[in-house]
């Protein structure tokens, strides 16, 4: 028994360093080779502590135009990708003591969006921060209604309040279902659960998120919120973005700024954070990511968690998020890997998907995942 032992230490001491680097050697070859076929631009970043050496592969180009290419530390627009990073920071304070999860809403808002809500139905006594964390407060989602992205394309220069956004929620919707009833995206309650990190920090979001993540330590060169914090120095410029042949770019960051959306951020990074989020680098104590990850009781609660959707394949979880432009990331606890991919365009997201699925050790036949 001694021996085996002994063997058993022998083995993860001497072999890790090179076979990790094999490992990244030749998953970076074959990432570059997959992507090198696909005809939209892409990225993809592997991290973690199962990942040996990090490593990652792009092909196309950031900007036709200006005929630059997309690279690994490229940065985009990530959307909903955010959504993760926000509940973190929310689950951050929580650890601090700062905020309690299942705390009304009411008291820890503005009291123009309190007002709002109630104005409109919602009983923000009963809504719980948990219930906007894991989509389960019944918000309308102003941002999936049709009318907000034909407004945001026929006057992409136009300005956003937080308040405009959730003026929207209560105008053209009313409450989807009692709280904590069931599980109904809504980016409306990720703008809400913004406003609260503000005031209890007396931070901007961003300024809130950067500390309270890491981003700084964990060296994110290539991620910031956009209008609210300059670039990292040296970041490369953000790439241009797309749906078809229709250019988003210049749609206004204030669209998608507070909370639901308005990091921008590389694969590498986004891979960068997810690991250091799972792998007990970001939160202080364990039992924070146990928080995270745990089903709530509500109808659909085996979809999302706090911040993360979930994917079970053969009696596996993998912990995951998408953004509406074209990005995604994945967790693989039991390899423990995070891998994040990005496109410069929405409509290559499905072709994209099963790349990054697989680069996280899931099978092809599990089925894509939809974008937010």
């Amino acid at each position: 028994m001694k021996r085996i032992l002994v063997l058993a230490l022998l083995v993860a001491f001497l072999i890790p360093a090179s076979a990790g680097a094999q490992i990244s050697a030749t998953g970076q070859s074959h990432l570059s080779a997959v992507l090198r076929k696909q005809a939209r631009p892409m990225a993809v970043f592997v991290a973690g502590r199962g990942a040996g050496k990090p490593y990652g592969a792009a092909a196309g180009l950031a900007d036709p135009a200006a005929q630059i290419p997309l690279t690994v530390d490229t940065p985009v627009r990530v959307a909903s990708n955010t959504k993760t990073f926000v509940a973190a920071t929310v689950l951050r304070l929580w650890e601090q003591g700062r905020i309690n999860l299942d705390a009304s809403v009411g008291p820890l808002l503005n009291p123009s969006l309190d007002a709002l809500l109630r104005a409109d139905g919602y009983d923000t006594k009963r809504m719980t921060v948990r219930q906007l964390l894991d989509h389960s407060g019944g918000l309308f989602d102003y941002a999936r209604d049709r009318r907000f992205f034909e407004s945001s394309m026929s006057n992409p220069g136009r300005r956003w309040t937080r308040e405009e956004l959730v003026t929207l929620a209560t105008s053209w919707g009313d409450p989807q279902s009692s709280p904590g009833a069931r599980f109904g995206y809504s980016d409306t309650g990720y703008i809400l659960l913004g406003d609260m990190i503000e005031r209890i920090t007396g931070q901007t979001l961003a300024a809130a998120v950067r500390a309270q993540l890491k981003f700084d330590r964990l060296g994110l060169r290539s991620t910031y919120w956009e209008i609210m914090e300059a670039p990292p120095h040296g970041t490369r410029s953000r790439a241009r973005q797309w749906i078809k042949e229709l250019e988003v770019s210049n749609i206004h960051a204030s669209a998608d700024l507070y909370g639901g959306g308005g990091l921008v951020m590389s694969a590498r990074d986004m891979a960068t954070l997810a690991a250091a989020l799972f792998e007990g680098r970001v939160f202080d104590r364990p039992e924070t990511l146990r928080e995270m990850i745990r089903q709530g009781s509500h109808s659909g609660a085996h979809e999302y968690r706090l911040g993360v959707m979930v994917k079970n394949v053969s009696g596996r979880e993998y912990y995951w998020h998408s953004g509406f432009w074209g990005t995604t990331v994945y967790y693989s606890p039991a390899a423990r890997i995070a891998v994040a991919g990005v496109t410069t365009n929405r409509d290559a997201y499905q072709a994209l998907v099963p790349i990054v699925e697989q680069a996280a050790g899931i099978s092809a036949q599990s089925g894509s995942a939809s974008s937010h």
